[in-house]
């Protein structure tokens, strides 16, 4: 079957796609974006999280064929075409929350979006939207970190907006 759908803001299709192939077997290596990773295959780890219309989803659980017409957004789409790199990904450097990067692809696209919901996250919130990814590297302290670091440097921005 062919599967259409866009991909970070772009139209995109897979051609001879099998019934029960999953988006993150499509989008890893039939579209050559290899940020996803394929670890658990069962949807426990967090390190396939993607955005399927806007929702954090594994895409290891997700038939490619469910993406039919939808919009996926994965962690190469988090900055977006030609820009910098996106502020959550700025602050995981900068933090110091990026170990071995297997789970970090999940843990961006996790936070991002939750980020995006919530501007101004508790830690319990936090927690709550980066619980469903694994990292077998740190404490999670610097991955934290990182995300108090992307909200506060989002806060700062939006109050620089609003006296301009």
């Amino acid at each position: 079957m062919r599967v259409s759908f866009t991909v970070n803001g772009r139209r995109r299709q897979a051609d001879d796609v099998w019934e029960g192939e999953s988006l993150l077997y499509v989008l890893r290596e039939r579209l050559g974006l290899p940020g996803s990773k394929n670890a658990c295959e069962q949807g426990e780890c967090g390190s396939c999280t993607v955005r399927l219309d806007g929702v954090p989803v594994c895409a290891c659980l997700v038939a490619a064929g469910q993406a039919e017409g939808r919009e996926v957004v994965t962690v190469e789409g988090l900055a977006g075409e030609g820009a910098a790199l996106s502020p959550i990904q700025q602050a995981f450097i900068d933090a110091g929350a990026v170990q071995c990067g297997f789970c970090t692809p999940g843990l961006l696209v996790a936070a991002d979006e939750m980020l995006e919901r919530n501007p101004s996250p508790s830690d319990e919130d936090i927690r709550e939207a980066l619980s469903g990814n694994l990292c077998r590297c740190t404490g999670y302290e610097k991955i934290l970190d990182a995300v108090r670091l992307a909200a506060a440097r989002q806060e700062r921005r939006g109050s620089q907006e609003a006296t301009v």
